[in-house]
């Protein structure tokens, strides 16, 4: 779950701007649930499948 579209109660901010305590303690669980590798995001997922494949394919086409 992200914060953009989150609407705090406290402050009827975004939480993701962090107006009001409420909601940058609420920036700071989400962030702590998502852990180190959610820093990654979609891109460093999708780059790491990239160079996995690469490696597969060029052991693949390797001559033997």
């Amino acid at each position: 779950m992200t914060a953009d579209w989150l609407v705090c109660a406290n402050c009827a901010g975004r939480v993701s701007e962090g107006r009001c305590a409420v909601c940058r303690a609420e920036l700071a669980r989400l962030r702590q649930e998502r852990g180190p590798w959610a820093a990654l995001g979609l891109q460093g997922a999708l780059l790491a499948l990239l160079l996995g494949l690469a490696a597969v394919a060029l052991l693949v086409a390797r001559p033997a």
